[in-house]
């Protein structure tokens, strides 16, 4: 099998991750802006061709929309492309299969989202954006299996990664994938924040949930900000949201610990862990800071886009670890 890189091939690969990174940075906007309906219809925008929308029509709400629409088609596109080039050139069969579930899941994303507009079900954005954060992983996943250090990585010597580490990221990436759920269903509830404060939660370590309790907050919502009136449960899911979080932040400090008293501090690995765990800690302070500026939209914005970081760099560093530990057996 000829395995020579193929430099074209991965720097493509490479341009459809960043587009779907920026999409889903866009995509948080969106939501953020509570902008997801400001354009009406779909697949055409206020009754134009997508592509042809006259540019007055490109303000407020619905330049979010409009430019998430126009980047999802890019990235659309950019699948098409990419699938039909490893069908084409990658030797390797699962290449092909792997390039043909990007272009189905691409293919998803874009019915879902058209869905989420047409049945003006916000319910839709909770997969809307469970699909966006596999689809990431899918095409960075891609991106490393054409680049040359992942084609050459049998010729070099490689140091067996314990499967008890492994089997630690993995378990701590499942984990934060199931975080991106949850915090997914609270910002596409529209309610604001449901906690006001932090770290404490209603000046209290644990809230009171009480049917007395939520009237007396919702009373005080609508008089001084004007939200929309918040529920039990999603007092209870945002203080999940946040032991969640908490737990995930002590899940990578050990693996961040584990992986230097394994690998060693100087193995590339290693090293990888440490970002992780900058990266949650950097998500943590965005997060608190997302309540304390009552949810601005670019903080919050950035706290979607760490979010997908951290998820990609453990799925990748399970990738990475497993390959290595099958080429040094």
């Amino acid at each position: 099998m000829n395995k020579n890189p193929r430099p074209a091939l991965f720097w493509f690969a490479v341009l459809n991750a960043v587009a779907t990174f920026l999409l889903i940075g866009l995509g948080g906007l969106v939501t953020s802006h509570e902008a997801g309906m400001s354009v009406p219809d779909w697949p055409t925008s206020y009754g134009y061709n997508m592509f042809a929308l006259p540019i007055r029509f490109w303000t407020g709400g619905a330049f979010f929309e409009h430019t998430h629409r126009l980047l999802a088609s890019t990235v659309g596109f950019l699948t098409t492309v990419l699938a039909v080039w490893l069908w084409l050139k990658d030797p390797r069969k699962w290449m092909h299969w792997l390039g043909v579930a990007a272009f189905l899941l691409v293919l998803l994303q874009g019915i879902l989202g058209g869905l989420r507009v047409d049945l003006k079900m916000a319910s839709l954005g909770v997969f809307h954006g469970a699909i966006a954060q596999i689809f990431l992983v899918l095409v960075c996943s891609i991106a490393l299996f054409t680049s040359r250090w992942w084609l050459n990585s049998d010729k070099e010597k490689q140091i067996a990664v314990p499967r008890g580490l492994r089997s630690h990221f993995l378990w701590v990436t499942i984990l934060i994938f199931i975080q991106l759920l949850i915090a997914a269903t609270m910002r596409h509830q529209h309610a604001g924040l449901s906690i006001p404060d932090f770290p404490l939660a209603y000046g209290k370590v644990w809230p009171d949930t009480s049917t007395t309790a939520i009237a007396s907050y919702n009373e005080h919502r609508i008089e001084m900000n004007g939200e929309n009136p918040i529920t039990a449960f999603q007092v209870v899911l945002q203080m999940v949201h946040r032991l969640v979080a908490y737990t995930i932040f002590l899940g990578v400090a050990a693996a961040a610990m584990l992986a230097r008293k394994k690998l060693g501090g100087g193995d590339a690995l290693t090293k990888f862990a440490f970002v992780w765990l900058g990266l949650l800690t950097l998500q943590i302070i965005l997060g608190a800071a997302t309540i304390w500026t009552n949810k601005a939209a670019d903080i919050a914005t950035l706290h979607v886009m760490v979010g997908a970081l951290a998820l990609l760099i453990g799925s990748l560093w399970c990738i990475v670890a497993a390959r290595r530990t099958r080429l040094a057996a």
